[in-house]
């Protein structure tokens, strides 16, 4: 690796920092080859890297890979006796986002924000007007509840959530079928179809394409892996590295033995499990986080599973199949704050490794390359929206609660709104990822709560030194992102305040007096020692809830954001 040209302790890198972008710009790497921080982690305290294969290690040429899933998906669901016709359906990869919800009760694709306020919906291929939404859903709210929403939150969810858009318009216009009064299906004659029904025949036809023994999906990869899959260069230099620098390594993927060798030969070579100390196929994440499977070793000579369960020692080199996070864990002796692992799956891989196990994580977001692009070369559009916001700040900014008279926006609105739609077609026909005009999605929120560091590729890693401090950047709020740090601030105390100590001098004063060492309370860097009988914090916590009779460690209602079930993962 080339000598770093950047301290291992960087300005903190983010839109709301504090200080001026000019003086801290060259600081930054290349946008494409940045890592960025929710919280602050040091690479130098992590002793494992973990590390997920599809769409991780493996990433997918796109659309190619999801061409193929929506083709197989179509041709199983005509073997399942949907009509001929819809094999004209074609994959459209400016449509879908991931991230959405999909309303079994009314057909519906809707893009909500982290607390279930709808943002954007639609049905079939068509947009939903406000009334629309606010028809179906008081308040244009909807609460995620197993029975009447999946979240289409993997980028394997991609080709079905183009797909059901087209059945719902397909069955919605056909004229042998007829929308139902309560507007939760079609019927044509004696054949009624439920919305619900449909999701779940296309559920079930694409667990069967990326599964079943039968399905041409990974054997067709597999024969033309270079069409599908990208080989990037960096792997082995990133593996090296690491352990290099005495860290060790483990893979943790869902995918079987057969397809992970396929791929990971084409990625590293044959000797690619020397590069782990650990690698573990079929881990059925997000349940390998709890209960796991039965753990046994892989015959890599027939592909089948050694007679038993594996209860010794593991061992470099060796291929091994399920298993659980705690017993994983007792082998290697790792704390969760000792693991950094890295995945593509915002519930399977980082949510449930951060809730359950305090896992640091770091998430792959392969669709940061089209946001940024669409960030940086779109610039003037952002700036003629944030021209329209001072515009209309500057109406308000003599009026006060004696003004009479109304001034007159709606010009101003309306500019706002459509600047706002032409942004966020830039993105595609569902919008951005992260947001929907000037809110952010429910998909962002599970990033910014679970998500310690996330990139667009885990091979970014190459370009930070292994000691690096990832220091996240400090969160404005809105009285102090738009109260300039030169603005004087009047108050009915000011005169006061001038001719007193300030309240950090008091501090100290009162520090000096009542503390015997002059300690401070904010902690945020430091990591927190090892109990005192080796036990991590998830088991003290296990154990202590327990003890009380709760059961759980993680309650449902412990969060604010509403947490994915775990019906609605795909096990792929």
């Amino acid at each position: 690796m080339a000598p770093q040209t950047e301290s291992p302790v960087p300005p903190k890198e983010s839109n709301n920092n504090v200080h001026d972008h000019d003086e801290i710009s060259h600081h930054k790497r290349e946008s494409e080859h940045r890592v960025f921080v929710n919280r602050s982690l040091r690479l130098e305290k992590i002793k494992f890297f973990g590390f997920d294969m599809d769409y991780t290690l493996a990433a997918y040429k796109s659309p190619e890979l999801e061409k193929l899933g929506f083709d197989l998906t179509v041709g199983r669901l005509v073997s399942q006796g949907y009509p001929e016709e819809i094999r004209t359906f074609e994959y459209d990869p400016i449509f879908p986002v991931r991230g959405l919800w999909f309303d079994y009760q009314f057909g519906n694709l809707l893009k909500v924000d982290g607390f279930g306020n709808i943002l954007v919906g639609m049905h079939g291929l068509k947009f939903m007007k406000p009334s629309e939404i606010e028809e179906l859903y008081p308040n244009k709210f909807v609460q995620l509840c197993a029975s009447r929403i999946y979240v289409l939150n993997t980028l394997f969810n991609l080709p079905e959530t183009h797909l059901i858009a087209q059945l719902v318009q397909y069955f919605d216009t056909h004229d042998q079928f007829k929308l139902l009064p309560d507007k939760t299906g079609v019927r044509g004659g004696d054949i009624l179809i439920s919305y619900k029904s449909m999701f779940k025949d296309v559920r079930n036809a694409v667990d069967w394409v990326h599964m079943d023994s039968e399905s041409k999906m990974k054997p067709s990869i597999l024969a033309n892996i270079e069409k599908f899959v990208i080989k990037d260069e960096r792997i082995v230099p990133l593996l090296r590295m690491l352990r290099t620098n005495n860290r060790k390594t483990f893979l943790l993927t869902n995918s079987d033995y057969t397809y992970t060798e396929g791929v990971m030969s084409y990625l590293i070579g044959k000797d690619w499990a020397n590069y782990f100390d650990i690698s573990i196929v079929d881990a059925c994440k997000p349940k390998w986080f709890a209960e796991g499977t039965t753990f046994r070793e892989v015959n890599v000579e027939t592909g089948s599973f050694k007679l038993g369960i594996h209860a010794g020692p593991l061992r470099p080199g060796v291929i091994y199949s399920g298993g659980s996070c705690d017993a994983f864990r007792q082998m290697v002796k790792a704390r969760g704050k000792d693991v950094l692992y890295i995945g593509d799956h915002i519930f399977g891989d980082v949510l449930r490794s951060k809730k359950t196990r305090g896992w640091r994580t770091f998430l792959i977001v392969p669709e940061l390359d089209h946001e940024l692009t669409v960030w940086t070369d779109r610039k003037p559009l952002f700036e003629q929206l944030a021209v329209l916001d001072n515009t209309l700040a500057e109406v308000y900014k003599n009026l006060d609660g004696t003004s009479v008279e109304r001034p007159h926006i709606e010009s101003v609105i309306q500019a706002i709104r459509q600047k706002s739609h032409e942004m966020d077609q830039e993105y595609g026909v569902l919008g951005s990822l992260f947001r929907a005009g000037s809110r952010t999605t429910f998909f962002a929120s599970q990033v910014e709560r679970y998500a310690d560091l996330y990139a667009s590729s885990c091979y970014n890693l190459v370009h930070y030194p292994s000691f690096y401090f990832f220091r996240a950047p400090m969160l404005l709020m809105p009285h102090e992102s738009t109260v300039d740090h030169a603005s004087i601030h009047k108050s009915a105390r000011a005169d006061q305040l001038r001719r007193q100590d300030s309240v950090g001098q008091q501090v100290r004063g009162w520090t000096k007096k009542n503390l015997q060492t002059e300690n401070t309370f904010c902690h945020e860097e430091e990591e927190e020692d090892q109990n005192s009988d080796g036990k991590d914090d998830v088991d003290s916590a296990r154990e202590k809830s327990s003890s009380d009779g709760e059961g759980d460690l993680i309650s449902p209602g412990s969060t604010d954001v509403v947490v994915v079930p775990s019906e609605h993962i795909d096990q792929e």
